[in-house]
């Protein structure tokens, strides 16, 4: 069978380096023994690795024509071969309810929302690794006070610890992408419970990072309004909310979020 043409439309940029396809695979040795859910998998250039490793792997993937190129070339994973997209699956579903690893050359185009989805499911997924956009894997890793610190930083952080693994260039890919890739791995940590209302919590860090270059105060007045809460309360002169967001500790969003939702009209 011919290869698969990489197609634009899906972000494929297929990885060609057989080190650096090992490299990113051997990244979920870090949660071992659990199962491994591999996103986009294209012709399989990571999967040839993962599928020497003693445990189950499913692979997820969109294109037809890499669903075909998978089942040809490795049919030993035909019943573990997903034709789907990864952001409309059930992944409660995917090894019946067990966690297990998430891990791929993820997408540029949808690298966020996949990211999103761990955080819907993250008891069931404890470890979450492989390749995306330098930019966004930068800034997920950020620390507060940098310019690279934002929504993503902070719901991720949240939640797991993140590490910046190595950066790869663009010339081993087809067709070369734009920008260089990273590969990162995020692990949970210890946080069952936030200590605040977790959507609240999502809010107010989405709102108040909607002007970064302005103060709490200036930026969360809109959600305030939504929330019913008067926007010249006194409790928004706290020295809390004359700092930026990207100033901000997870600690600190997560008191800010706790201080708003005091002020909530209660019924």
């Amino acid at each position: 069978m011919r290869l698969v043409k990489p197609k634009k439309f899906l972000g494929q940029h297929f990885l060609k380096d057989l080190d650096i396809a090992r490299r990113i695979a051997d990244t979920v040795d870090a949660c071992p023994e659990l199962p491994v859910l591999e996103v986009g998998p294209g012709m399989g250039v990571m999967t040839q690795f993962l599928v020497q490793k003693p445990r189950p792997l499913k692979v997820v993937e969109i294109d037809f024509e890499s669903v075909a190129y998978l089942r040809e070339h490795f049919p030993a994973l035909e019943e573990n071969i997903v034709e789907d997209d990864f952001l409309k699956m059930h992944l409660d579903r995917t090894f019946g309810g067990a966690p297990f690893v998430l891990t791929g050359n993820y997408p540029y185009n949808i690298s966020s929302q996949i990211f999103f989805k761990m955080l819907e499911f993250k008891h069931l997924i404890p470890c979450c690794t492989g390749m995306i956009q330098k930019e966004v894997a930068e800034r997920i890793a950020a620390t507060p006070g940098s310019k690279t610190y934002g929504i993503l930083s902070v719901l991720i952080q949240a939640w797991y610890s993140v590490e910046y693994l190595f950066t790869v260039d663009e010339h081993v890919f087809n067709p070369p992408p734009k920008v260089k890739s990273a590969v990162i791995r995020m692990t949970r940590n210890e946080v069952t419970d936030l200590g605040c209302d977790e959507n609240l919590f999502r809010r107010v860090v989405k709102t108040t990072f909607n002007q970064r270059r302005k103060t709490l105060r200036n930026n969360i007045r809109p959600l305030l309004a939504e929330l019913g809460i008067d926007t010249q309360a006194p409790f928004l002169q706290d020295s809390l909310f004359q700092q930026r967001p990207e100033q901000l500790s997870v600690q600190q969003f997560i008191d800010l979020t706790n201080l708003v939702d005091q002020q909530r009209p209660r019924p």
